[in-house]
């Protein structure tokens, strides 16, 4: 049991999740003004049990099933070994926080489409001051990629390794793509409960929630993939700085 995981790793992500989830309140609060008058410290004592539980359990079993499929999280893992890493982040700095933009710019531009949908939705984000939508981005940079991209595909990806391999026993690049998809069409789903509070969930409202969320999954799942766990973590946070502060910012000068 002592060698299944690494348990620094464990309570590392652990504790980032947890802080992460107190983090967004204030996000959600400005949003959803229903939910402050409800809230108590008994409901916080409870979600803080509910966050501790369900991100123990993705976290474990993401760092195991990861690893099986040869993903990783090369800055924490090397740094966890005495190992320098800051060559190795600098390096994915530029891509990650690049493609993390570009996922943003793609939200705003296939929102387009959904007229004044994507309107209602603007204006709720409106509603919530800069420094609550930087907070929430750290929610959606760290504990939405460890639930979407280090769990869903890493537990993908070990499916469909149960059907087709490459000879080193790794999942086939078809596997890893569907996996990634997937996820990423879980990532948008993931959205529906929050969004059920600012408007009717309807067949256009939830192909809205897949669309705009399911292309930058796409773009984080390839970059966890390829560069590591915290490259997709980076391109996250940074594609909801341009969704949940710099476009609410900007949109307060015409709505």
């Amino acid at each position: 049991m002592k060698n299944i995981i690494n348990w620094k790793l464990f309570f590392i992500l652990l504790a980032a999740c947890v802080v992460a989830s107190f983090l967004v309140l204030p996000y959600e609060f400005a949003i959803i003004p229903a939910m402050s008058e409800l809230f108590s410290p008994a409901l916080l004592v409870a979600a803080f049990v509910q966050a501790i539980v369900f991100f123990s359990i993705a976290i474990f079993f993401g760092l195991i099933l990861s690893k099986r499929v040869g993903f990783n999280l090369p800055v924490l893992e090397g740094w966890l070994k005495g190992e320098k890493q800051g060559g190795y982040l600098k390096s994915i700095l530029g891509l990650s926080v690049g493609l993390g933009i570009l996922g943003g710019l793609l939200i705003i531009l296939l929102s387009v489409p959904f007229g004044n949908l994507s309107v209602e939705f603007l204006r709720a984000e409106a509603a919530a001051a800069a420094w609550k939508g930087f907070l929430a981005s750290f929610y959606g940079g760290i504990a939405e990629e460890i639930l979407c991209r280090l769990f869903l595909v890493s537990l993908f990806a070990w499916i469909f390794m149960k059907f087709k391999k490459t000879r080193e026993g790794r999942p086939t690049n078809i596997g890893i793509w569907l996996s990634i998809i997937l996820a990423a069409i879980l990532f948008g789903l993931g959205h529906l409960p929050i969004t059920a509070d600012i408007t009717a969930i309807t067949p256009v409202v939830i192909l809205r929630a897949i669309f705009l969320n399911g292309v930058p999954g796409i773009i984080f799942g390839w970059l966890f993939w390829k560069k590591g766990l915290e490259s997709a973590i980076i391109a996250h946070f940074s594609a909801d700085i341009v969704i949940h502060v710099i476009t609410p910012l900007v949109a307060l000068l015409f709505i």
